[in-house]
């Protein structure tokens, strides 16, 4: 029976790498997590089993090093471009190469009073993300930057209703005008240039998000996923488009009544699953 390659990719993934810049006041640590993937003509590798147009996935593991080694980390963004860039030009078969890179903070120690010049601590939760994707445009070629963060964990204990709802036969679930909101934000945002400063940009929408989560009334998760949304458009030029993941981590009002008390919105369950999951890309208007 004669089939077809619908479409295929390879590469590499969870390349670590931790980079220690050497000043002769301080040193500087980054800490990162890449993955690649090529798309391309490789149908004759499947097949036929013609391995003559595949780069290794190992070569990829060691040109991250390598590159990482001549290139400063200091925008994940910018190292990202850096090995698109050269992983178009590794090989003519390759129509898109997506590189994908999560950086893991981490922060200086204070010891007597000062921040240390060479002992760090972890920092928190949350990842600064970017993705690189670099596409062959004719004779020359075109990248794709995007930069985002992953797991922002943010809570506010009023601000936050759900009324007004659909209900059905199957709905038990009690409306309120006053909840805890708790969320881990993930969001990732196109730019409209591929050149610009990706440190500032960052931290910018990082503050955004957090400032509209913190002071927007909110009469859903939708509802202030959009907002942010707004936000950082409104007041990034840079930016064309911003996808953002918000998973609902519900906190369940405890019944005390059968104890003999009222509980007036102050003892909650917080509940890891099962949990509610809003999604949603916000672009500018064309």
């Amino acid at each position: 029976m004669p089939v077809t390659l619908v479409r295929d990719n390879y590469g590499k993934e969870r390349v670590r790498l931790v980079k220690v810049t050497r000043h002769h006041d301080r040193h500087d640590i980054r800490d990162i997590t890449v993955g690649i993937r090529f798309e391309g003509d490789y149908a004759a590798v499947h097949s036929a089993g013609d391995n003559s147009t595949v780069l290794p996935t190992d070569t990829m593991k060691n040109t991250v090093y390598a590159l990482a080694h001549a290139h400063p980390l200091d925008e994940i963004e910018r190292f990202g471009a850096t090995l698109a860039r050269h992983f178009l030009g590794a090989t003519t078969h390759v129509s898109r190469a997506r590189v994908e890179i999560a950086e893991h903070a981490w922060s200086r120690m204070i010891v007597g009073g000062r921040p240390h010049d060479h002992a760090f601590t972890r920092g928190g939760d949350a990842r600064r993300v970017a993705r690189v994707t670099g596409m062959r445009d004719g004779p020359g070629e075109r990248l794709t930057v995007e930069s985002g963060i992953r797991d922002l964990v943010v809570l506010k204990t009023s601000g936050s209703a759900f009324e007004g709802y659909l209900k059905d036969r199957y709905t038990t679930l009690r409306e309120t005008s006053d909840r805890i909101f708790a969320t881990a934000v993930s969001a990732i945002w196109r730019y409209v240039e591929e050149d610009v400063a990706y440190n500032t940009q960052w931290h910018g929408v990082r503050q955004l998000i957090l400032e509209t989560f913190a002071d927007h009334d909110s009469r859903s998760v939708q509802h202030t996923l959009h907002a942010i949304g707004d936000a950082v458009l409104e007041q990034c030029p840079e930016i064309a488009e911003i996808a953002l993941s918000l998973p609902n981590k519900h906190h369940l009002l405890a019944d005390l009544s059968p104890f003999g008390l009222e509980n007036a919105n102050e003892i909650f369950i917080p509940t890891d699953e099962p949990y509610g999951l809003i999604e949603a890309v916000v672009a500018r208007a064309r």
